[in-house]
């Protein structure tokens, strides 16, 4: 069971790390750290659970975080239509944006980052990705195309940064951390509250 004290945080420098792909087919280890992750949110979004262990509450986690510079993270949110998204991924990569792009009016946080960060991160609205799902029931690993758009999108590229070495306040604009550009639009819950943690 991952709890806080598994999760590096800012200044370890294994969060700067570039992560390699993982080989496939699955061997037991990367399966089990994939377990693990899918666990850590369910337990950091169950209330009993997360105050127990006291977790922070998460939309996503990656490998890294964990120490482990494999290309793997697990995403599981409700979108602002409140359509749950939940995916194990594996050897993710991005291979379309659109320039269209999206922010979160809150800001971002991250399981390894412990600091307030005041500031604005803007990520592309719409993404196509390339990955391996994992499916914890059947435990098996299919190819997929994915095609996000605004929260699921944005959260996605957040995990993705942490496979390249990125954490989040490396994106806001130093001079004018809450500029909105033109392009850019807010994410809105009209019916959900949300953690802007992930």
């Amino acid at each position: 069971m991952i709890l806080m004290k598994d999760i590096i945080r800012e200044g370890n420098p294994l969060l700067r790390e570039k992560s390699v792909n993982v080989e496939l087919p699955l061997s037991n280890e990367d399966e089990e750290i994939l377990l693990s992750m899918i666990e850590y949110i369910d337990n950091s979004i169950d209330e009993e659970i997360a105050e127990k262990y006291d977790l922070r509450a998460a939309v996503g986690i990656a490998a890294p975080q964990i120490g482990i510079l494999k290309k793997m993270f697990v995403i599981y949110l409700t979108d602002e239509q409140g359509n749950e998204h939940f995916y194990p991924l594996v050897n993710p990569k991005i291979v379309s944006y659109s320039d269209e792009q999206i922010y979160l009016p809150g800001g971002e946080g991250c399981l390894s980052v412990d600091r307030e960060v005041t500031g604005l991160i803007h990520r592309a609205r719409r993404i196509t990705a390339d990955a391996h799902l994992y499916d914890p029931e059947t435990r098996t690993l299919k190819h997929v195309i994915l095609k996000l758009k605004n929260y699921p999108a944005l959260v996605f590229q957040h995990e993705y940064d942490h496979l390249f070495g990125t954490l989040f306040p490396d994106r806001i604009n130093k001079e004018k951390p809450l500029f909105v550009p033109e392009n850019s639009k807010p994410v809105v819950f009209p019916k959900y509250e949300e953690t802007a943690d992930k």
